[in-house]
């Protein structure tokens, strides 16, 4: 292909994209449709682009860059890990379990032959994506119903990126088996362990460079440096070396960028703030519509070819079983609100047809089962959230507060975006002074839900005291021994003009209930916030939105 019929085919596609994205947006509908039908439209309906080897190019980075997107906003490894021994786990897992094994029904001809000729590799990755489960959705879902921050919405929040990262890592797995394999006609005990031992070790590289060196490397050069948007431009770059580094060892570079996103996920919120609208601005601007354009572009009606039992089996029997499953888990487990979860956990989103996509492009799959299950995950991204709203209104609203402990790490990233200490702090607030004696503070300071407390020095900050710490006193000393002499060695602190997820982050690092809040400039004790108030910011709508 000519460098100007790229470029046309590029341009167009771009143009059409968003061109349809404001009248689908006016109707009510996902951009995702626009962007497909931009692809249909210029491709197979009208033949004016086609997409060859320059534009496949272009759309390799959208993939790459769509599931960086992912992994940064969406993936909650430390969530998934805070919940693996609680209930809501087993009802996650055994919903994976079961929507996996009615999809493999299907996609293997173990115990339907449907003709579609895949090895079981590629039969278990078509079969993840089947039974993946999307929390960008169900998020949008909760915030508007206005129940994310209630218990039955931190639930099915919970279950979400349970599912949706099981069901990721065994779709990375089988994608990576084909992409490495040159013979994918089975599995064998060997080729298994080095795949995923590949995927365990590449995952904890990268997650111990990017969520421990990047950082400091990061704000040291921009301090040395001083460039524009050298964050962004780094991390961008990064990006394409990680997923290089991917293909070297094996695995998919779509996987890479994913793990490379997830770890990206625990930069400071004021690093994230400075790169996210270079990210977003390129991704959806750019990179997203033209990747979901061009499964537009590959859309094909060859699936009417198909025997009619293949396409009612591949289209309702794994819809069937991830409705079944999502229901019989939440029921089985006796999780509070059964039809609820339920009905969260079979959400999806665009990471299903991204997959399909990157399955297609690796010849897992061929266009005739790629176009019939695009159909099937459209149909999806519109009735799911309409299906889940329902479920809500039929549980009764709750004001019962929720332990801190118990929300996912990635719950505030959509209930605390843009909020910042200054929207929480109580200037007013007294505090205990170095002064008194550690039995007068137990019996006028101490509070049942925090552990930490700010104690001051004729109005100065002077540290932290932790209740922990008092109990290596005896309690014939107490009387007569002053706060200063418990306080903390080590004082982290917070300013009015920093982002409240940041605060957070700081009270998580160093085990804290209460933070000071200082003046950035002077230094100057401005307050203190505790992580009680967050808390009722995060589930009792103090702020509201």
């Amino acid at each position: 292909m000519e460098i100007h019929e790229a470029l046309f085919a590029v341009g167009a596609l771009i143009v059409a994209a968003k061109l349809f994205e404001g009248i689908f947006k006016r109707l009510g509908l996902s951009a995702i449709f626009a962007y497909a039908v931009a692809g249909v439209v210029l491709g197979p309906a009208t033949g004016l682009v086609h997409a060859g080897e320059s534009v496949e190019l272009i759309l390799s980075i959208g993939i790459f860059m769509f599931f960086f997107l992912i992994g940064l906003e969406e993936l909650d490894i430390a969530g998934f890990l805070a919940a693996v021994r609680g209930r809501i786990f087993f009802t996650a897992l055994l919903a994976v379990v079961l929507s996996m094994l009615v999809s493999l029904s299907v996609t293997t001809d173990y115990l339907f032959d449907l003709g579609l000729g895949l090895s079981f590799t590629e039969a278990l990755g078509l079969a993840g994506v089947l039974s993946l489960s999307s929390l960008g959705v169900v998020a949008k879902a909760l915030i508007d119903e206005g129940r994310l921050r209630e218990p039955v919405g931190v639930q099915i929040f919970t279950a979400v990126i349970i599912v949706e990262l099981i069901a990721l890592f065994i779709v990375g797995f089988a994608i990576s088996e084909h992409f490495s394999g040159d013979d994918h006609s089975g599995l064998t005990a060997g080729g298994v362990a080095i795949i995923i031992g590949e995927i365990l070790g590449f995952a904890v590289v990268t997650w111990f460079v990017t969520s421990k060196l990047v950082p400091r490397l990061l704000g040291v050069l921009q301090r040395l440096l001083r460039v524009p948007q050298f964050a962004f431009g780094t991390l961008l770059g990064g990006l394409f070396l990680v997923v290089v580094a991917a293909e070297l060892v094996g695995l998919h570079g779509s996987l890479g960028a994913l793990l490379f996103g997830a770890a990206l996920s625990f930069l400071p919120y004021q690093m994230r703030h400075d790169i996210m609208p270079g990210m977003r601005g390129a991704a959806e601007g750019f990179f997203v519509p033209l990747f979901f354009a061009s499964a537009g572009l590959h859309f094909s009606l060859d699936f009417t070819k198909l025997p009619i039992e293949t396409v009612l089996a591949l289209a309702l029997v794994p819809l069937a079983g991830k409705v079944g499953a999502s229901f019989l888990s939440a029921y089985a487990t006796r999780v509070n609100a059964p039809f609820a979860t339920g009905m969260g956990l079979t959400a999806k989103g665009v990471a299903e047809i991204a997959l399909l996509l990157v399955m297609l492009q690796s010849g897992a799959i061929g266009k005739d089962i790629f176009s019939l299950l695009v159909l099937v995950m459209l149909a999806y991204i519109m009735l799911t959230p309409m299906g889940i709203g329902f479920a809500l209104r039929r549980v009764s609203a709750s004001t019962q507060e929720i332990s801190l402990d118990k929300l996912p790490p990635s719950f505030e990233r959509f209930v605390l975006d843009e909020v910042k200490v200054r929207d929480l702090l109580d200037p007013y607030r007294i505090h205990p002074e170095t002064s008194q004696t550690v039995k007068t503070f137990s019996e006028d300071w101490l509070l049942q839900d925090q552990h930490d407390y700010v104690v001051v020095e004729h109005g100065a900050l002077a540290g932290i005291v932790s209740v922990s710490m008092l109990r290596f006193l005896p309690h014939a000393e107490w009387d007569r021994t002053p706060l200063s002499q418990m306080l903390r060695q080590q004082t982290p602190t917070a300013s009015a003009d920093d982002y409240l997820e940041d605060a957070l982050q700081r009270m998580t690092e160093n085990s804290l209930s209460a933070l000071p809040v200082v003046d950035a400039e002077t230094g100057e004790f401005r307050g203190s916030i505790t992580a009680h108030e967050i808390l009722e910011m995060l589930v009792l709508g103090a702020r509201g939105q």
